[in-house]
C-alpha cells in the first residue's frame, strides 16, 4: 500500500518537495471542490466540479458539505481546497462590518482578496456579476394587504401589532451583519417567538415554509439570486439603506492547490463571468421550483455556453 503522510508533521520545506515529486510522477491528487448547504452552492459546485473535469483535472466531490462557518473552516485547515464564497462575507470574517468598502462590488473583492492572501494564503478568483445579498421576503398576500414594499414599512407595522414570523437559518439570526443588522437600522426587534430557526442555510427551505405557513411562518429569510421567490408567492422587502454589502460569488482556493494547478483560473473564469443576476436565478429555479437535479442544470448549462460537450 503507498505510504500516507501527515501534513502536520512535515515542514514546509519537506512539505512542498512531496509535492514537487508527486506532480512528477503524474500522482498530482484530486481537487476537493465543496460548497455549502444551499442550492446555489450546489450548483455552483457543479459548475466548478464540471468545469475542472472538463479541462482534464481531476476532482474529488465535497459539496453540500454545511454552513459557511463549517465549509470556511475546512478550507483553512486544508480539508478541502476549492469553494464558492461571497465577497461580502469578508466582513464577517475579518470583523470588519462597518468598511464602507464591502458595499461596493470592485472595493470589496479587492479588500478580500488581499486580506485572505495575506492571512489565510486563500485565493480569490474572479467573481460572477451577480449580488446575492441576504434579504426578507414577505408572503405577497400579507404584503399588498398591509401595503409593505420595504423594511422601513415593517418596524412601524410590526408595533402596531402586525403578524410576523420570519423561517431562517441560525447564522442569519446570529450573525451581527445579518438580521441584527436589519434590525438595528429599521428600528423592529423579532422574539423567539416570530422566528423559526432552521437547519442549515438552504433559502429553499424558509422560502416554502413562509409559502405553506409552516408553524404560522409568513416571511422567510432569502437571498438575491434565489429563483423560487416570485413562484412562490413572496415578495422581497426593498433594502433602502443599503445595509446588506454586496455578494458576489467567487471560487475560493487554497493557494498551494492553486500552484499545482494553475490551470483552474482559466476554466473558471469565464464561466463566472456569465453568471449574472437573472441567470443564477433561473437556473437556481429549475433546482429549487423544478425539482431538477443540481449535477444535470449544471451540465446543461456548460453545454449550452460551449464550456462542456
Amino acid at each position: 500500500m503507498p505510504l500516507q503522510f501527515s501534513r502536520r508533521r512535515l515542514t514546509a520545506g519537506a512539505f512542498m518537495l512531496l509535492l514537487a515529486s508527486a506532480s512528477a510522477f503524474g500522482q498530482t491528487a484530486a481537487v476537493r471542490v465543496s460548497s455549502k448547504i444551499d442550492t446555489e452552492g450546489s450548483l455552483l459546485g457543479q459548475l466548478m466540479i464540471q468545469v475542472l473535469q472538463a479541462g482534464g483535472i481531476k476532482t474529488d466531490n465535497k459539496l453540500q458539505l454545511g454552513s459557511t462557518k463549517i465549509v470556511r473552516g475546512a478550507l483553512v485547515a486544508g480539508e478541502i481546497d476549492l469553494y464558492p464564497e461571497y465577497t461580502g462575507n469578508g466582513a464577517f470574517f475579518f470583523a470588519d462590518e462597518k468598511n464602507p468598502a464591502w458595499k461596493n462590488a470592485a472595493a470589496g473583492y479587492d479588500l478580500v482578496k488581499k486580506l485572505d492572501a495575506d492571512k489565510n494564503q486563500l485565493v480569490w478568483l474572479s467573481p460572477a456579476p451577480a449580488n446575492n445579498t441576504w434579504s426578507l421576503a414577505l408572503r405577497k398576500d400579507v404584503a399588498q394587504k398591509n401595503k409593505l414594499t420595504s423594511l422601513a414599512d415593517l418596524g412601524p407595522w410590526l408595533a402596531g401589532g402586525g403578524k410576523f414570523k420570519l423561517a431562517a437559518s441560525a447564522e442569519f439570526i446570529e450573525r451581527s451583519d445579518a438580521l441584527p443588522a436589519f434590525q438595528a437600522a429599521y428600528n423592529f426587534k423579532l422574539t423567539n417567538a416570530q422566528l423559526l430557526t432552521l437547519a442549515g442555510g438552504d433559502t429553499s427551505v424558509t422560502l416554502k415554509a413562509a409559502a405553506e405557513q409552516t408553524s404560522g411562518v409568513n416571511a422567510a429569510m432569502a437571498y438575491g439570486t434565489d429563483g423560487a421567490i416570485a413562484a412562490l408567492g413572496l415578495l422581497v422587502l426593498d433594502d433602502p439603506k443599503g445595509i446588506q454589502p454586496i455578494y458576489a460569488p467567487a471560487p475560493l482556493i487554497r493557494a498551494a492547490t492553486l500552484a499545482q494547478n494553475p490551470k483552474i483560473k482559466d476554466l473558471l473564469e469565464p464561466v463566472f463571468k456569465t453568471l449574472d443576476g437573472p441567470t443564477l436565478q433561473r437556473l437556481n429555479a429549475k433546482i429549487a421550483v423544478e425539482g431538477q437535479d443540481a449535477q444535470r442544470v449544471a451540465a446543461d448549462y456548460l453545454k449550452s455556453k460551449g464550456f462542456a460537450k
